[in-house]
């Protein structure tokens, strides 16, 4: 049985043809998700991080270790709407605006096949890795069996068509196990499954907003930061590496993102403005944010979805 099940808007771009190959099914049989080989992730390592890479003194997981992203530092963190309310966000360090495709499977009337998972074709640390995914549509014959597709190169010799669409997803790519129990509204926070090169991966999805590429990319929005030391090209430890400035004794940053996710321009991906720490006490919305003493500006663009708004 199939079910008609969509999860986020889609807006066409165009169609492709990925192959000319006739058979119904690319392979002869379907792979199990439940006992398939499961893909080696690490976020942390130096090809994966930016500003999160392990080191033998900061404790970040290991590859293939669950990640507990409520744990605290670094992996939330609390600071300002733009009107001085509280919000909190996950931290899922540095992602370019370029996403990735991620593959869903629909058949000739458009339902999707029930039983099958999405699939990849990057995960953290090769070259072109995003948690943000443009969304394919593969449209599949009716005698196609679930999961006999499981990697990319199943899909361009399977000949099925293709439809690019113009929706950006945020699924951050995690090791099994890992947790993030904290959403907006009723959306599932249980971790989704899906192939990657005939192996399985595990990913978050945060849907607080769906987004629309800009012009192939995913759009970005502005956070001011300020850290304990500020930066210096001549100070290893300052900067990111000094961690957020934060009240006494609290884990109250006085960062401010400039948008929340009812708004048409909001997006998880932030541009990152860093404000002189002289003006923490001063920051505490958007306005005073943006008449602080900006040190720098567009350092850096970071996946921070917003997750907890007072």
């Amino acid at each position: 049985m199939k079910k008609k099940v969509y999860l986020f808007a889609v807006f066409t771009l165009g169609f492709f043809t990925v192959s000319c190959n006739e058979d119904d099914n690319p392979r002869n049989l379907p792979l199990n998700p439940d006992t398939a080989e499961r893909a080696s992730i690490d976020r942390f390592s130096s090809s994966s991080g930016t500003l999160m890479v392990r080191t033998s003194s900061n404790g970040l997981p290991e590859e293939n270790q669950p990640i507990d992203y409520d744990s605290g530092e670094p992996f939330i963190t609390q600071g300002f709407s733009p009107d001085g309310s509280v919000v909190q966000y996950y931290n899922f360090d540095v992602q370019t605006t370029t996403p990735a495709p991620i593959f869903l499977f629909i058949d000739s009337d458009g339902n999707s096949v029930e039983g099958q998972i999405n699939v990849v074709n990057v995960i953290p640390g090769d070259v072109g890795y995003n948690d943000f995914w443009q969304v394919n549509m593969v449209t599949v014959p009716e005698k196609y069996v679930p999961n006999t597709i499981t990697s990319m190169d199943d899909i361009i010799s399977s000949g099925y068509l293709v439809e690019t669409t113009t929706t950006i997803v945020n699924c951050p790519i995690v090791p099994e196990g890992s947790i993030a129990l904290k959403r907006l509204g009723t959306e599932s926070n249980e971790l989704n499954r899906g192939w990657y090169k005939d192996k399985v991966v595990f990913y978050f999805s945060f849907f607080e907003k769906i987004l629309e590429a800009n012009n192939g990319m995913t759009p970005i929005s502005p956070i001011f930061v300020s850290f304990n030391v500020n930066p210096d090209d001549n100070n290893a430890n300052s900067g990111p590496a000094s961690g957020f400035m934060t009240e006494m004794g609290t884990a109250q940053t006085h960062n401010v993102i400039a948008s929340v996710p009812v708004d048409d321009f909001y997006s998880p991906l932030w541009s990152v403005n860093v404000y002189d720490n002289a003006d923490f006490n001063n920051v505490n919305d958007l306005s005073s944010a943006t008449s602080s003493n900006i040190l720098a500006s567009g350092i850096a663009t970071v996946n921070c979805p917003v997750v907890f708004m007072q």
